[in-house]
């Protein structure tokens, strides 16, 4: 794992003050509770934020919260690991070479294996985050990010299997603690059942993200927000198949093995150490208690 250029970046946002930023760095070394994070890493927290110091202190603290206590989807990030095998096999996850016209960086999940039994929502999300982390380490900050979840081959079997905490937990994460703008959230190639999926998303989502969803049932609609020509080759683009491109990043994550897993230690925080009051799942994501898998008819 070779994280992003800074001088390169710094050259890209010159709004980003070099001196804002080492305070931020400064801020993160006098926590006790945090472990060092590099410039690099604390840089995508401070342009997410709108190079907003305080934010940046916020954001970054509930991101590593939320990895120490979501072990669903940010512990035992090994590769090898039976059940990340298995979601390897089973969805394609894809971040593009191409940027938009905006610069704006995408990043397609799909399923491969169609069959729902083999489905884990927490084990897909897991490898997910892995990818998106490893790609943003070595990509560097953007102008936004944008992502496309293509729902061909999703049955209603798929969403039996997922959670509705599962769900709470990964909206949250996603509006509170990523470090990324987020410009674009589409479903394309939509399903009979669209309602269903939307009903499990809808109770977790702030007006923000809802500004930024789009459901397509016309693949033409999509390609005003996205480029067809940066699209994989199912999409008529010009890029390889999502079956290729997910290779590339899924062979990442094999090679960088040590690493990643050394990547997950770094990035948690130490509870015993926090000023204050301890944290726990519950501050977070309120309590599990009668969170269901959703009722299908």
């Amino acid at each position: 794992m070779k994280p992003a250029d800074l001088l390169e970046q710094y050259a890209r946002f010159p709004e980003i003050s070099r001196a804002e930023m080492q305070k931020f760095v400064n801020w993160i070394r006098a926590q006790p509770h945090m472990q060092n994070l590099a410039e690099e890493e604390a840089l995508h927290f401070f342009h997410a934020c709108m190079n907003s110091m305080e934010m940046a202190k916020q954001v970054l603290d509930t991101n590593l919260t939320a990895r120490t206590h979501c072990e669903d989807f940010f512990s035992n990030l090994d590769c090898e690991r039976p059940e990340l095998q298995r979601a390897m096999r089973t969805v394609s996850i894809c971040p593009l070479p191409q940027t938009t016209p905006e610069g704006y960086r995408v990043i397609v999940g799909k399923l491969t294996d169609t069959n729902a039994s083999h489905f884990n929502f927490a084990d897909c999300m897991k490898l997910y985050c892995m990818i998106f982390d490893h790609w943003m380490y070595e990509d560097g900050i953007r102008p936004g990010h944008i992502i496309i979840m293509d729902l061909k081959g999703v049955t209603l079997g798929h969403v039996a299997r997922i959670g509705l905490f599962q769900v709470k937990k990964f909206l949250f994460y996603l509006q509170e603690a990523a470090a990324i703008r987020l410009i674009g959230f589409h479903f394309i190639n939509i399903v009979p059942f669209m309602d269903r999926i939307l009903a499990l998303m809808t109770p977790f989502m702030k007006k923000e993200l809802t500004s930024v969803l789009y459901v397509h049932s016309n693949i033409d609609d999509f390609f005003k927000h996205v480029p067809q020509s940066i699209m994989p080759k199912e999409y008529g683009g010009e890029e390889a198949e999502c079956s290729q491109l997910k290779e590339i990043f899924y062979k990442k994550l094999k090679d960088d093995r040590a690493e990643i897993l050394e990547f997950e230690k770094r990035h948690q925080v130490n509870e015993k150490l926090r000023p204050g009051k301890a944290k726990d799942a519950s501050d977070l994501f309120g309590i599990e208690g009668n969170f269901k898998k959703l009722n299908i008819d």
